[in-house]
C-alpha cells in the first residue's frame, strides 16, 4: 500500500516538474532535500572544502574505526543535488555501517561539462590517500549519475594506474549516456520519478562535443577487467534498469566481481525513501553490511 502511494505522488510531482530549466530542477532538488535533510544524532557533521570543491564528513558519533571511509558521489543527472539533498540518506549508510562518509559538491553542468566530475571525484581520492587512508580502507559510492562516476571514477584509476579502493556500492546508476538500453523503452510507463524526455537535454548539457560512448561518460561501453567487487542495487520499474544489468553481465564476463540486486517493483533510488518503506530500509541494511564485509567490521 504504501509503495503504491509513494509512486502515485512521485507521478503528481513529476508532472508538474519544469525539468528544461535546470536553475529550476536545482532549486526543487534543494527544497526537497532540506525538508528530510534532518540532522541524525548518531551522526556528527563536519563542512571544509578540498581545494575549491566543497565536502562534509559524515561521522558516526562512536567512531572506532577512524581509517575507513565512504566516498560518495551524490546524484542528480550531472547537473543538479548537492550535500544537502543527500545528507540524510548517505546518514543512514554511515550509521548502519559505522563508516564514517566523505562527501563531496563536484562540479555540474552545463556550466562545468565532462570530465569534471570526474576530475574532482579524483581530487577527492586522492586528497584521502594524502592523508593517509589505505586504499584497503575506501569505498566508493553513488546514487543515479553518482553511481555512474563512482564507476568512472574506478576505470580512471586503473587506467592511470592509481591504487583502487576495496570496492563501490551504486544506487540505480546512470552508465550509458547514449540512452541505448531497452529499459528506456520498456519501462516508460512503469518508470514514476524519472522523466524520459529530459534525458537527451541532459547528456547533451553534461556532454558537450564529447562522445557519449567515452569511457568515462558511458562506463557500459568500456573494457571492465580489474575492478573491484561493486554492489549495485537497482528497481525493476525504471528507465535505467538496463544500465545496471548489462553492466553486471559484462563486469562480470571481463572477471569483475558485481552482486546485482533488481527489487521488483521498485524505482529510482528508492533507498532514499527509508522512512516510509520498508524495503528501501533493508535494501539501506544490505548496502551497509557489504561496506562492513568488505572494509572489516
Amino acid at each position: 500500500m504504501m509503495l503504491s502511494i509513494v509512486k502515485y505522488a512521485m507521478r503528481r510531482f513529476k508532472k508538474k516538474a519544469n525539468w528544461r530549466d535546470i536553475a529550476d530542477v536545482r532549486y526543487g532538488f534543494e527544497q526537497i532535500g532540506r525538508r528530510f535533510d534532518k540532522v541524525n544524532k548518531a551522526c556528527r557533521y563536519e563542512f571544509f572544502q578540498i581545494e575549491r570543491m566543497k565536502a562534509e564528513w559524515i561521522i558516526p558519533v562512536d567512531n572506532r574505526d577512524t581509517n575507513k571511509v565512504l566516498l560518495y558521489f551524490h546524484g542528480g543527472g550531472y547537473a543538479a543535488g548537492s550535500i544537502s539533498t543527500h545528507r540524510a540518506q548517505v546518514s543512514q549508510m554511515v550509521m548502519l555501517s559505522g563508516i564514517k562518509a566523505l562527501v563531496i559538491e563536484y562540479r555540474l553542468a552545463p556550466e562545468h561539462k565532462y570530465p569534471a566530475p570526474v576530475e574532482d571525484a579524483v581530487l577527492a581520492y586522492d586528497w584521502l590517500l594524502a592523508n593517509n587512508y589505505s586504499p584497503e580502507h575506501i569505498a566508493f559510492g553513488g546514487d543515479s549519475a553518482g553511481g555512474g562516476l563512482t564507476v568512472a571514477t574506478l576505470l580512471y584509476l586503473r587506467d592511470h594506474n592509481k591504487p583502487l579502493p576495496k570496492c563501490a556500492i551504486c544506487l540505480s546508476p546512470w552508465l550509458d549516456l547514449t540512452l541505448s538500453g531497452e529499459s528506456q523503452t520498456t519501462k516508460e510507463l512503469l518508470e514514476p520519478m524519472l522523466v524520459k524526455e529530459a534525458f537527451p537535454l541532459w547528456v547533451s548539457n553534461y556532454l558537450g562535443d564529447a562522445d557519449a560512448k567515452s569511457t568515462y561518460a558511458s562506463p557500459i561501453f568500456a573494457e571492465l577487467s580489474g575492478l573491484p567487487p561493486i554492489y549495485i542495487q537497482v528497481g525493476s520499474d525504471e528507465l535505467l534498469l538496463s544500465d545496471s544489468t548489462r553492466f553486471a553481465e559484462k563486469a562480470k564476463a571481463a572477471g569483475s566481481p558485481v552482486t546485482l540486486e533488481i527489487y521488483e517493483g521498485y524505482f529510482h533510488v528508492f533507498q532514499a525513501f527509508f522512512r516510509v518503506l520498508k524495503k528501501a530500509r533493508e535494501a539501506n541494511k544490505k548496502l551497509a553490511a557489504f561496506l562492513v564485509q568488505q572494509l572489516g567490521p
